[in-house]
């Protein structure tokens, strides 16, 4: 038990404003002597002492403190004081609460009246500005005298934080594409493809669009109507996500890092896959392994994504992608669909990525997956120039342009799919990509 410092009366702004101009009109009286001055001070001196006295001490205030444990990036969340005065005369109270200043809160103190055993809730509303976690702790009561002179202040320990996941802002878009409709069209479109991996459904009457090899003719026979077979996709085949946390993701597209788009896909295809039945995996890693979430097709396998990117930091090394494939491969053995998130950077790719590809590509099915950057495309586009300047930019931005094709064209010689998406489409480019392969039979 930590033991309570005492609150010392402090004079406050009304008490020094008091004295100042007491002093500014002893002095601008013709008839001025010292004795006057030292009885006017006497007598504040005796009045804030009357005023401290009087003052309630800060452990008499109670403090509490509610708020979600998290909260989405880009969502907004109420943080709840409640203030009660146990003492048994009204107080003065200020409470302040030392929030991170990334929380955007929109207010950090409450100032009110409390009489005896009154009791307060106060809000404020948190706009969080980045993901990560946010411990809360100190929280500090300043009482003021009834003659607003004096006032008492004590800071205390009040435990509690408030956990920032990553946003996802796809998150419509994704739910459309994963609406009952579509999920029953992706397993009939997987019957017509040959060798396509599919599971029997259900008998069910022949309807005029259906294909005459799907009726079951045993059961024609015995029923005496046209009966056909009704399958479903596949369910139960592992997709593995891996999100690259290196140097090239901590780039920004839009405003962004490059790594939260590449989250908002990683939720966006973990949606999905568990929605259609699949397991769903994911590995987190830069110049080594962060986080890894084990392949499953719960339903809250969701959140336990959210929980394992949240407090990724960009690391500005580079990204060792021998050994996050090397690890992945021994620890999901299973033929997997392997989404890698990372950015199309020529010389990485070349030097980095295409070693490392054939860990993956020898035995499972590849989609690489990055964030293009608008402006450069912009840029290249070309036009009027004004300054020298624009077309040095211009040259420079054809020149990234097709490096990022001659890194897209190297991959896809490799065997790996590409996937190279605006910003703010990734994720349902990413969920189309997947329901495609799916559909296909390719997993």
């Amino acid at each position: 038990m930590t033991r309570r410092r005492p609150a010392y009366p402090l004079p406050t702004v009304w008490f020094a404003a008091l004295v100042a101009v007491s002093g500014l009109a002893l002095f601008a009286w013709p008839g001025r002597s010292w004795s006057a001055l030292l009885v006017v001070e006497l007598v504040l001196l005796v009045a804030f002492v009357a005023d401290a006295a009087l003052c309630v001490a800060p452990h008499r205030i109670d403090v509490q403190r509610e708020l979600d444990e998290s909260v989405t990036l880009g969502e907004t969340t109420v943080l709840t004081w409640i203030i009660a005065n146990r003492a048994t005369r009204a107080a003065r109270v200020i409470v302040t609460d030392a929030l991170w200043p990334s929380l955007q809160a929109d207010r950090r103190r409450v100032a009110t009246t409390l009489r005896s055993g009154a009791r307060l809730r106060s809000r404020t509303d948190l706009h969080p500005t980045r993901r990560g976690r946010f411990p809360l702790r100190d929280v500090t009561v300043r009482v003021e005298g009834p003659l607003r002179l004096a006032s008492r202040q004590a800071t205390r320990a009040l435990e509690g934080g408030l956990r920032v996941m990553p946003a996802y802002p796809s998150r419509e878009e994704v739910q459309r594409r994963i609406r009952v409709p579509r999920v029953l069209e992706v397993g009939l479109r997987s019957i017509r493809t040959s060798g396509g991996g599919t599971e029997f459904d259900q008998l069910r009457d022949f309807r005029p669009d259906d294909e005459f090899r799907r009726i079951d003719w045993p059961a024609t026979v015995r029923l005496q109507r046209p009966i056909v077979k009704q399958y479903r996709a596949e369910r139960n085949q592992n997709v593995v996500l891996l999100l690259d946390n290196g140097r090239v993701m901590a780039g920004t597209v839009g405003g962004v890092p490059r790594v939260e788009h590449a989250m908002d896909a990683v939720l966006g295809v973990v949606q999905t896959a568990t929605k259609l039945g699949d397991r769903v995996g994911m590995l987190a890693f830069d110049r080594q392994v962060r986080s890894i979430l084990v392949p499953t097709n719960s339903k809250s396998q969701l959140g336990r994504a959210a929980e394992a990117m949240y407090l990724l930091e960009s690391d500005y090394s580079e990204s060792a992608y021998m050994v996050a494939f090397h690890h992945a491969t021994a620890r999901f053995r299973r033929r997997s669909l392997y989404i890698v998130l990372t950015d199309l950077v020529e010389a990485v790719v070349e030097q980095a990525l295409l070693p490392a590809l054939p860990v993956l590509t020898r035995r499972h099915l590849v989609v690489v997956a990055a964030v293009q950057d608008p402006a450069v495309k912009e840029w290249a586009a070309g036009g009027a120039h004004q300054w020298a300047s624009e077309a040095y930019r211009e040259a420079a931005a054809v020149n990234a342009m097709h490096q990022r094709g001659r890194a897209t064209a190297r991959l896809r010689a490799a065997g790996a799919i590409v996937v190279d998406a605006e910003p703010g489409t990734l994720a349902t480019e990413l969920v189309d990509t997947y329901l495609m392969l799916k559909a296909s039979g390719r997993l």
